[in-house]
């Protein structure tokens, strides 16, 4: 396989930057490292990221997270390894990810849920967190960044 060109971030160094500031600016939300793991994750399997699907669990290992959860991320509603919680964070990530997939993209329903274990500033968080995996994501998709070639 062959990329299509080099790193986007790589190719305008202020991109990478401004990312990096985006994703350093969530740090004071209050979310889990293993949870943000999680929500990279299922974030990148929808959107078909090899890179990411590749590196993420890598990195999830590193920060203690188990293989039996790495491995169940895609069918998180029927794996009983997930608290609520990040349940109610994999819902916000499909819903946000997938826009476009049903009328109400993000139902009450979904966001209730989610408020109910993250306070605002958590939300923010976590919607930026989804926001900016989503961005990578089309990033390596649409120039078909090789997995394997990021950290």
């Amino acid at each position: 396989m062959q990329a299509r060109m080099n790193n986007i971030a790589m190719i305008v160094p202020e991109a990478m930057q401004a990312l990096q500031a985006l994703g350093a600016s969530t740090e004071k939300g209050g979310l889990p490292e293993l949870t943000l793991g999680l929500v990279h994750l299922r974030a990148s399997q929808i959107n078909g990221c090899s890179v990411c699907v590749d590196m993420h669990p890598r990195q999830m290992k590193k920060a203690g997270e188990t293989d039996k959860r790495i491995m169940a991320v895609a069918a998180w509603r029927d794996a009983p390894y997930f608290a609520d919680a990040e349940r109610a964070a994999l819902a916000l990530t499909e819903a946000v990810t997938r826009l476009s997939d049903r009328p109400d993209p993000v139902p009450d329903e979904i966001w209730n849920e989610a408020a109910k274990h993250y306070d605002e500033q958590g939300l923010a968080a976590l919607i930026i967190q989804i926001a900016l995996i989503n961005t990578w994501n089309r990033f390596n998709v649409a120039t078909r960044q090789v997995a394997g070639e990021w950290g």
